[in-house]
């Protein structure tokens, strides 16, 4: 009875239309009700717009981001480009907080705070922040519509661009959330970009850019930004919360892309998932030539009854960084990007209304509009630097249906059972091309001893090798060892568990040179889908299973029309003692860090490492090539 007394104080000053306060309580949820009273209070937007499911509210958000200059429209149809503020370009780790209520566990690998100390400030930032503007009410599903996987996400912000790109990256949830029957299972979104400075108009309170990820109410409230990655809680913001909820129940939250594998001369779809590192080949493998791409990021999976684990795509759309996708590398992005549909650049070059980005194969003007607003070749900002055409983090917002190679199961209530599972990680001198689990607890090892190497990309000394379990390190807000123990216990409930699969596509010769070609990973993606086939033998080592070599030789020869030789073979899944031990020990290292390791991480471990120590005495040398593993 108290909310709707508060919304009608809202009707009679003309905050709300009595149309959407009827939006809001055809829903039956109080605390939706309670969410939007109190944050409407707290922000103090000039109005509040209810956004349903219908096509018209849809089209209003769209076109109000162009009204309203948020976007601005381009020369091909249906294309806008945004801009955020030149000193908003990436994801704010500093002030990107978890909040834990005291003596509640604190992982060590991410940015937290004291809970009542963050609300306190966070809430203190947004007292007023949306003051002049209007605030939007937003129901979103992460997951496909009427899915036993779905999660209902409320969004309020008052940030037109915010909303219309999550209407191109998440399913419209309106209605989902009448179906909750006054249920409070879902996440909630506060965002508001700030008071706003400039032509576009951007953030102007940068210093007081905050993005807090509260697990106990299940919720992220994040003021003073427009970069997507601040500004879009539905997508890593919520992955936290996911991965707190799913470890807490019986299910996974993963950093997963989804792949349907289509081998040649095979009229079969087999489906994995991988987690790889920044800069280790995820987007990659997910976008193959010739396969079924599901998803890219985010996935969620539950046991189902046929056996396997189901996995769906959280995300209907690609938030992706654009520089390097070019006709040549990238055919089907490209195209995407460069015919008429609904997208949306960021932070790129225009010129004549035609987007430029670093990367595009095509010669860009010296001049034009860009992140820093007028631009011309050579200048430099404020500290010095140059001011680059378009930004290397500059992104595309596009629709995955708008891929020529997204699969119709994209949408499938039931997700797509799960064959296998790649980890990945960036490794010049330890692990083969492609290795397979002996079983699913050696698969949850090899997931949780990724590791990947710095690059020139990176400040700081090159080769530096960083653990990141499962790829999902920077996003764990549960012990380590509970993160494991989950993994185990899914995979105790299934029928038929995944094979699990380890790749490395950096691995390098004694000259150092990559031992892999760009494509040779699609070689070692369909020979992993055979093994789940039954297609084809392995050779048993101590880190897994190998492939032979006349099958690697077939499938160069079938998938790529390339000759495959044994002595690259030779080369590339020799055992490298040494450096596996080495690998061992730091993996030791780190996790007798952590509390509550299961014992079976450690069992497998210890059972490498003397494998590897008993063959390396055996033949007396470092490395063991593939043939004479048989003599084990």
């Amino acid at each position: 009875m108290y909310y709707k007394e508060a919304f009608s104080k809202y009707v009679d000053n003309a905050l709300i239309s009595q149309k959407d306060v009827k939006k809001l309580y055809a829903l039956q949820n109080e605390d939706v009700l309670k969410i939007v009273n109190q944050f409407v209070d707290l922000c103090k937007p000039s109005k509040v717009t209810v956004i349903s499911d219908s096509k018209e509210d849809i089209e209003y958000v769209k076109q109000k981001s162009v009204s309203n200059q948020e976007e601005s429209t381009l020369q091909t149809e249906g294309h806008t480009i945004h801009y955020d503020s030149y000193y908003d370009q990436a994801r704010d780790k500093e002030n990107t907080k978890v909040l834990i209520p005291k003596g509640a566990y604190r992982s060590p690998w991410i940015n937290t705070m004291d809970r009542d100390e963050g609300l306190e400030e966070i809430l203190d930032i947004m007292d007023g922040c949306m003051k002049g503007k209007e605030c939007l009410v937003r129901f979103f599903c992460l997951g496909p519509l009427h899915s036993k996987f779905t999660i209902g996400a409320l969004q309020l912000t008052d940030s037109f661009y915010v909303a219309h790109s999550e209407d191109l990256l998440y399913r419209k949830g309106y209605e989902e959330f009448r179906e909750l029957n006054g249920s409070n299972d879902f996440f909630y979104f506060i965002h508001s970009a700030g008071e706003l400075v400039g032509n576009p108009p951007v953030t102007k309170n940068i210093d007081k850019r905050r993005i807090f990820v509260d697990l106990q109410e299940g919720r992220v409230l994040t003021v003073n930004n427009q970069y997507a990655g601040n500004s879009l809680g539905l997508k890593k913001l919520a992955l936290r919360l996911a991965i707190h909820k799913a470890n807490n129940e019986d299910w996974l939250t993963e950093h997963y892309f989804i792949l349907g594998v289509r081998p040649k001369g095979k009229n079969r779809v087999t489906y994995f998932t991988g987690a790889f590192p920044s800069a280790c080949g995820k987007t990659s493998t997910a976008m193959l030539p010739g396969q079924l791409i599901v998803g890219d990021d985010i996935a969620y999976l539950r046991s189902w009854k046929d056996g396997f684990a189901h996995a769906v795509n959280i995300e209907k759309g690609i938030f992706g960084i654009i520089k390097d996708v070019n006709a040549k590398n990238d055919p089907v992005i490209y195209e995407a990007l460069t015919s008429p549909r609904e997208l949306i650049y960021s932070n790129v070059l225009v010129k004549d209304g035609k987007p430029y980005w670093i990367g595009m194969g095509v010669d860009h003007p010296k001049d034009g509009f860009n992140h820093y607003g007028d631009w011309i070749d050579g200048m430099t900002d404020k500290n010095g630097n140059k001011v680059t055409h378009a930004h290397p983090n500059a992104r595309y917002t596009i629709n995955l249906m708008d891929l020529s190679n997204c699969d119709p199961k994209l949408e499938d209530p039931d997700g797509v059972p799960i064959h296998g599972i790649f980890y990945g990680g960036r490794d010049s001198d330890t692990m083969p091309p492609v290795v397979e689990s002996i079983n699913w607890e050696h698969g949850i090892f090899l997931g949780a001893i990724i590791e990947s190497e710095t690059t020139t990309a990176t400040l700081g000394a090159v080769g530096v090798r960083k653990a990141s379990p499962m790829a999902n390190l920077d996003f764990l807000v549960v012990p380590l060892g509970k993160y494991l123990k989950n993994h185990q216990k899914f995979g105790h409930q299934l029928k038929h568990c995944p094979q699990v699969f380890s790749t490395n596509y950096f691995l390098k010769g004694k000259d150092g040179n990559y031992l892999n070609g760009i494509l040779d990973k699609k070689v070692w993606v369909i020979w992993a889908e055979g093994r789940t086939k039954g297609d084809y033998e392995a050779i048993n080592s101590p880190i897994g299973y190998l492939p032979k070599y006349e099958d690697l030789k077939n499938l160069f020869k079938l998938e790529l029309n390339q000759d495959y030789s044994h002595e690259d073979y030779i080369e590339q899944f020799t055992l490298r003692i040494s450096f596996l031990l080495n690998k061992l020990n730091r993996m030791e290292e780190m996790y007798k860090a952590e509390k509550e390791i299961p014992k079976f991480f450690w069992d497998v471990l210890f059972k490498q490492r003397n494998d590897l120590i008993d063959m390396q005495k055996k033949f007396g040398k470092e490395e063991i090539i593939p043939s004479e593993l048989s003599q084990i």
